[in-house]
């Protein structure tokens, strides 16, 4: 597939499927088309001179994450299968080479527009957006005569569908990495994992791909690099959207001037659920920050600190509360936890629910497991250098349930010790 793309935002006209092949469609009991592409499968004529292949690594990693996305309750593409080709792939090293086969809505990106938009191939920017609408948006199809009406509907569906996607990342701490143009899908879906990851402790700054030098898409970056790249997707739409270049600009000036709202919006929910709070407005946002400000402070673990959260009980606290003990366990320095803590029980005490129902309501959207970076280290080396996939059916196992206590495999929710640390993540292309 054809597409351009603003990679760290510099233009490139022509990018293309270097390394993916779709080889079909497939049809579900509702309706909906999914697309089948091939990865790592040879080349193609977009591979630039590269070879098409790619290394088990950055396919155990694509396949371990979007699965875990998934069961986490977040749009993905989905993992179908990974075989091995038998044949060596040559990076820094001679790894051996891989395939993934993977399954989502649709493949098409903003830099698919963007690559039509650039020729002012205007015609073919229609039809691409025709083929978006029928596909993944058929109720916005409408009749002939109101077609300017539903490329408008377009952008604002693709820009709500984004905005709350990319909440959904935040809530869990996931770190996309490579938020070019040509890495975002305009069916809502996470696409294309390279060098992602989730935090471990929290930094809202955190980089952990080894091709964002200057942070460009670190974890609190996100929701403003949405925002651009949807800017980008807006502008290759402005001939569908008015015969009066000034008037369509206009329109999609106020759609764009919406998505900080509606990322907000979405955020709080996902924030005021996490916290276990019944309703939400900007006091139950102060606090929320209140806590988020205390773990970055004591450099507490962003999935822990949250799950050891949900266990304390609404009362005041007591010393021997061990629950309490082990949320503070987390943090180097508690004093902003000492700050937080009375603060949050007062508010639940508003709510007035019993603290049974609210810490299984807590528990249902506070993960135990992630994917921890160590642990999809360990697999891939396992793999690569022992033909072993036992540390990577344990992993898929674990992730599969991330909400759910499981004693057989309770080490997987530890954060890491000082040395196993990932402090970097590689794209592998």
């Amino acid at each position: 597939m054809a597409y351009a793309g603003h990679q760290f935002g510099n233009w490139v006209p022509r990018l293309g499927d270097g390394r993916a092949i779709q080889i079909g469609e497939a049809l579900d009991a509702q309706g909906m088309t999914y697309g089948i592409q091939l990865k790592g499968s040879g080349p193609t004529p977009f591979s630039r001179n590269g070879d098409g292949r790619a290394a088990v690594g950055p396919v155990l990693r694509e396949y371990v994450l979007s699965e875990a996305m998934f069961a986490l309750g977040i749009p993905t593409t989905r993992a179908l299968a990974m075989v091995t080709t038998g044949e060596p792939v040559y990076r820094e090293r001679a790894e051996p080479g891989a395939i993934l086969t993977r399954v989502a809505s649709g493949f098409v990106r903003v830099g698919t527009f963007q690559y039509f938009a650039a020729q002012e191939r205007t015609d073919s920017v229609r039809e691409l957006a025709d083929h978006v609408i029928e596909r993944r948006y058929p109720d916005l199809s409408g009749e002939p005569d109101t077609a300017t009406a539903r490329y408008r509907a377009l952008l604002s569906r693709v820009i709500a569908i984004q905005a709350e996607l990319i909440a959904k990342w935040m809530d869990v701490g996931f770190i996309h990495g490579v938020m070019n143009t040509d890495n975002m899908s305009i069916m809502g879906e996470t696409i294309d994992y390279g060098p992602c990851a989730f935090l471990d402790e929290y930094d809202p700054g955190k980089v952990f791909s080894s091709i964002d030098r200057h942070g460009r898409y670190a974890y609190q970056q996100q929701p403003g690099i949405g925002l651009w790249n949807l800017t980008r997707f807006a502008e290759t739409l402005i001939p569908l959207f008015h015969d009066e270049e000034e008037a369509a600009i206009e329109f999609a000036k106020s759609e764009l001037d919406g998505y900080a709202g509606l990322f907000h919006a979405a955020y709080g929910d996902g924030l005021r659920q996490k916290m276990g709070f019944g309703r939400w407005d900007q006091a139950d946002q102060e606090i929320a920050s209140a806590f988020l400000g205390a773990m970055a402070e004591g450099k507490a673990d962003f999935t822990l600190a949250f799950r050891r959260l949900s266990e304390l009980s609404t009362g005041d606290a007591r010393e021997d509360d061990s629950a309490e003990k082990a949320l503070r366990s987390l943090f180097a320095d508690s004093a902003a936890l000492d700050a937080f803590l009375p603060l949050w029980r007062a508010r639940l005490r508003e709510d007035g629910l019993e603290d049974g129902p609210r810490r299984a309501a807590m528990r249902a959207v506070n993960p135990l497991f992630i994917p921890r970076n160590r642990r999809v280290q360990e697999a891939i080396d396992a793999l690569v250098e022992r033909e072993d996939s036992g540390p990577l059916n344990a992993l898929l196992a674990v992730t599969a349930l991330p909400f759910e206590e499981n004693e057989e495999h309770a080490a997987y929710a530890n954060r890491p010790g000082p040395d196993e640390i990932v402090r970097q993540t590689f794209c592998g292309t």
